[in-house]
């Protein structure tokens, strides 16, 4: 049977960690949770699960996940945020791959909870498809900051399994709408290093289309009112990337 490691990286994670650690019991073969210095009850929490838990100083979200990764002792890695847990049905999947693997990636869905209320099922909240199980040596975390993502070597091939990465996300509108800034500032820096073009029009265009993507082509009107909620937020934080970008150029 092939063994896995599961990687999480955490800051004041007490009211999720628990639940992400639950649901790899019986699934991971090690667990090591990298924290950049929780001053919570993350780590207590932690301890009560018997995990590897190393204190690293934030590096960046892509940086800090390959750091993370670097130290599984096992040959495939199972990433997972703290804010996620795996479903019953996803933890038969990946049971299943650890008796015949048969690729170096595997993805699957991610279901978005929202405020605590409702699952997002449309949208472009799912189905948020995520590869998070791979063979380390063929692919390693990548991205623009804060939104990364694993990118597998030309050479492999990739599965879909079945079952949902449940994920809590915001526990309000008032909390995404404060990540939404936070992450703005990262992305708009990061475009800035890469010197990515803005102009009047691309702010205009891409958030009206963003909306109308979401919410009408992608169905996130079906989701009622924390659909519209959603879209409107989504499109707002593109407006508001963009924005700060030109500022930066402005800036210099």
């Amino acid at each position: 049977m092939q063994k896995l490691s599961a990687v999480i990286i955490t800051f004041n994670e007490e009211k999720n960690i628990a639940r992400c650690l639950q649901s790899l019991q019986g699934v991971a073969d090690e667990i090591i949770v990298v924290d950049s210095g929780s001053t919570d009850k993350t780590e207590e929490i932690c301890q009560s699960f018997n995990v590897r838990f190393i204190r690293q100083e934030w590096l960046g979200y892509i940086e800090q996940k390959n750091y993370a990764m670097s130290l599984a002792k096992y040959l495939y890695i199972l990433s997972l945020d703290a804010d996620e847990a795996l479903s019953d049905e996803l933890k038969k999947s990946i049971l299943a791959v650890k008796e015949n693997k048969t690729v170096d990636g595997y993805k699957f869905n991610r279901l978005n909870n929202y405020c605590g209320e409702k699952w997002i099922r449309h949208g472009s909240w799912y189905p948020d498809t995520k590869l998070r199980l791979w063979n380390k040596k063929k692919g390693r975390w990548s991205g623009i900051n804060p939104h990364d993502c694993v990118k597998m070597e030309n050479d492999t091939q990739v599965k879909h399994l079945k079952g949902d990465l449940l994920h809590y996300s915001y526990s309000s509108i008032s909390e995404h709408i404060a990540q939404a800034n936070k992450h703005t500032d990262i992305m708009a820096q990061e475009y800035y290093m890469k010197a990515k073009s803005v102009s009047i029009l691309t702010v205009i265009c891409k958030s009206i289309w963003k909306f109308f993507r979401d919410y009408f082509i992608k169905l996130g009107i079906l989701d009622g009112y924390y659909g519209l909620v959603i879209c409107l937020i989504t499109a707002f934080t593109t407006f508001i990337k963009y924005v700060k970008l030109r500022q930066l150029y402005q800036k210099k």
